[in-house]
């Protein structure tokens, strides 16, 4: 009896540290997952075996939801391809890009990354198609199209308040912080620009384009091929081919810019010297008694001063020609919060009165 006792003892205590260590695992790994969840983090695998969740896609359905990629269903052209209006069934709109013949490694890339991506100021991809020779990826419609057509098309930024366009900067900082912090291991964009920059029908900006992007943490990152759009390249990327975050920083710093001042990043009709934003605003954004009167004519005179000199101040870090000196996105954007209501998602106190209607 006694053995049998000891026997029945050490079963006992066999199953409850077994039940324990289950319960430990499963703990464990809900806490990560959850962890995972909440930061939004990304964590990438390039194996080819892995499974993605955007869907593969049907030529045929893509084609006849185009109108056979009719000229008068565009939306927009880049230098990888147009993007076109479809709409699937239970009339479901969506964007369809047409890549040209010569951006196979930029569709790749872009199904790689967006494929592991989820934020809510990352465009969303829905799926893609392989046809042949021919190359779609399919995005969530974004209703009001790029900052760029908004900034410097018909409207010329008649519906972007001061509010709406702080609003504009503080998404695009929080999806170039995602990438930069919450992706392992980190995603420098490297085409960040205002047509890169897509606005859904209540102004919400959400980062596109990730042909370009590369990995932070690969080793051959300052030997890649120069790439980039004049007037958001960063000088020493340009120059030198050192490629970092401060490159995306750089960028972001332009497009603050298009948003203070109204104006393209390069003004090809102007003198020389007065060419590029940055080198025409960079004298004057410092200068108090100037800044007001640079300022988009949309926008004058309807922000507070103390949060335009603010702004300019975080447009004048960012552009810094040394890396060093720009700060990290995460400053960049802690500095943005405080100037946007709540309402819009910042922590500046406002009253109703003081918020327009248009600002939401």
């Amino acid at each position: 009896m006694d053995q049998n006792r000891r026997l029945l003892i050490a079963l006992i205590v066999a199953s409850t540290a077994l039940g324990l260590i289950i319960l430990f695992w499963i703990y464990h790994t809900k806490r990560f997952h959850t962890s995972d969840v909440v930061k939004g983090m990304c964590k990438f695998n390039f194996s080819k075996s892995r499974k993605t969740l955007v869907s593969l896609m049907d030529y045929n359905i893509l084609e006849s939801a185009t109108n056979k990629f009719q000229e008068t269903e565009i939306l927009g052209e880049g230098g990888f391809g147009r993007v076109y209006k479809a709409k699937l069934e239970d009339n479901l709109y969506v964007a369809v890009k047409k890549l040209t013949q010569n951006s196979i490694k930029e569709f790749e890339t872009e199904v790689e990354l967006l494929s592991q991506m989820q934020h809510l100021n990352i465009i969303s991809l829905l799926g893609y198609c392989i046809h042949s020779e021919t190359r779609l990826l399919v995005y969530e419609l974004m209703h009001n199209g790029s900052l760029e057509t908004q900034l410097h098309g018909p409207s010329r930024g008649s519906v972007l308040t001061w509010h709406r366009r702080i609003k504009i900067a503080l998404d695009a900082a929080r999806g170039i912080e995602y990438l930069h912090e919450q992706c392992h291991p980190p995603v420098i964009h490297r085409d960040l620009k205002s047509s890169n920059i897509l606005l859904d029908s209540n102004f919400n900006a959400k980062l596109s384009d990730f042909g370009l992007a590369v990995l932070g943490g690969a080793q051959n990152k300052n030997n890649i091929k120069l790439s980039g759009t004049l007037g958001y390249v960063a000088p020493e990327y340009m120059l030198d081919g050192k490629l970092s975050d401060k490159s995306d920083v750089y960028a972001f710093g332009v497009v603050l810019l298009e948003l203070l001042l109204g104006r393209r990043p390069v003004e090809k009709e102007a003198p020389t010297e007065c060419q590029s934003i940055v080198t025409w605003a960079m004298p004057q954004l410092t200068d108090r008694s100037k800044l007001p009167n640079i300022v988009d004519p949309v926008i004058q005179n309807t922000m507070d001063l103390k949060h335009l000199y603010q702004v300019a101040a975080v447009a004048v870090l960012c552009v810094q020609p040394e890396p060093s000196y720009r700060p990290l996105i995460t400053d960049v954007l802690h500095s943005l919060i405080p100037l946007l209501p709540t309402e819009l998602g910042g922590t500046l106190r406002v009253t109703t009165q003081q918020l327009s209607p248009s600002d939401s």
